[in-house]
């Protein structure tokens, strides 16, 4: 008896990790490493394989589509045409198309949005809060400030009524702003939908001061392949205990003000684990579900760890389906809950937390075991203050109440 496919979810990188920006965080930068003095440009042959694998390996109902990269419009609008082309053909009738795309959003304008908006792409934009702190970080090649041509893109995107998200990536650069940031994407940008994603880039003894120096390939620098390794971090990776007070800064204005009105994604998260269901890899039990797959059709256990060790096949030479089920690729996601230490295993918040992403399971217990997450005393200290709230908000939507019901408490 044959068993309905598992879903899963396939981030495609058709440029690899080229990109027109530097963005100075950006680790991925590095991953052109992994194929060089090669194209990473995705060829027809790998996107028509990628597409209708992708279709006949999902079960019925949504399926997403999702780009990133690098930046992935630098493939240009014809590639994206051919792209939905493809997947329109290969659905089967009782498949969804949900078409999505992550971007700094340079390069987008009048066509880019048009293009979005007839085939209702869900588009996330990299914006990182106001211009003095984004512009510390998110640069061009040259070190220019990008903060002006990213809100550009973003009032074309909203004018044209594009669903669009903000993904802010949380670094030394903003974990003490929590309030402005948040308040300038609710109150100046109008966003309505958020990501807060943890800056945390890895080192050894020996490749700290080249990660210091950032992750293009520059004259006269000297570049390693950025991996899930080491147990040090640079200097613009953000500190447990920072993050945890950024969360809580701005979770505590978004429940007193936003609730059903502005949509955090680990909020939403949060609230959903308290009810026992399980949306995000980060704060799930096990991951293993969340892959990604490079220009040239190599697929990678995670997109966190596009690197050797985790290299499952290539869809040129094994069907994904296959590849998606591979015991190396059960065992990895198996592994997020086997391997967590005791401390978490008996800690109040683990229903909430899970231990948090395995790529930053690199520091060790108060009794010296292995596995701790690095942003162990912020989540720690955001799932605690914020229990409360989402049992209450948990109790009204049992209830067949609403969960903004909260802010007349």
């Amino acid at each position: 008896m044959s068993h309905p496919p598992r879903s899963f979810h396939l981030l495609a990188k058709p440029t690899g990790a080229t990109c027109n920006l530097d963005c100075t965080y950006c680790f991925f930068l590095s991953k052109d490493e992994l194929y060089p003095n090669r194209s990473t440009r995705m060829g027809d042959d790998v996107l028509r394989a990628y597409i209708t694998q992708l279709l006949a390996a999902q079960p019925d109902g949504e399926v997403n589509v999702a780009w990133q990269g690098g930046e992935p419009t630098l493939m240009g609008i014809d590639f994206f045409e051919r792209a939905v082309t493809l997947a329109q053909d290969a659905k089967r009738p009782t498949q969804q198309l949900l078409h999505t795309i992550q971007t700094n959003g340079t390069l987008l304008d009048d066509e880019w949005v048009s293009f979005f908006g007839r085939h209702q792409f869900l588009v996330g934009l990299s914006i990182d809060g106001p211009a003095d702190i984004h512009d510390r970080y998110r640069v061009t090649k040259n070190g220019r400030g990008t903060h002006a041509e990213v809100v550009r893109a973003w009032n074309l995107l909203r004018a044209a009524g594009v669903e669009t998200n903000i993904l802010c990536s949380v670094s030394a650069a903003n974990s003490a702003h929590g309030p402005e940031v948040y308040r300038y994407f609710r109150d100046d940008l109008r966003a309505e939908h958020i990501q807060f994603i943890p800056i945390v880039e890895r080192a050894t003894e020996a490749t700290l001061g080249l990660a210091e120096q950032g992750w293009s390939d520059k004259p006269g620098r000297r570049r390693i392949l950025y991996t899930q390794s080491g147990s040090l971090t640079t200097s613009r990776s953000v500190t447990g205990a920072d993050y945890g007070r950024f969360l809580i800064d701005v979770f505590d204005e978004w429940v007193r003000h936003d609730v059903g009105r502005v949509y955090v994604q680990l909020f939403d998260v949060t609230l959903g684990n308290h009810l026992g269901l399980h949306s995000l890899c980060v704060h799930s039990p096990e991951c293993g579900a969340a892959l990604a797959i490079e220009h040239n059709g190599d697929v990678y256990s995670c997109d966190h760890f596009v690197e050797p060790d985790h290299l499952l096949g290539n869809v040129m030479e094994r069907p994904l389906a296959e590849l998606v089920a591979l015991p190396q690729q059960v065992e990895f996601g198996r592994h997020k809950s086997t391997s967590l230490p005791r401390q978490c295993r008996e800690c109040d918040v683990l229903f909430a937390c899970h231990g948090g992403c395995p790529k930053d399971r690199f520091t060790t217990t108060s009794d010296g075991e292995p596995g701790l997450n690095h942003l162990c005393a912020g989540y720690l200290e955001f799932f605690r203050h914020s229990r409360s709230s989402f049992t209450e908000m948990a109790r009204l939507l049992r209830a067949g109440r609403y969960a903004d019901e909260i802010m007349a408490q």
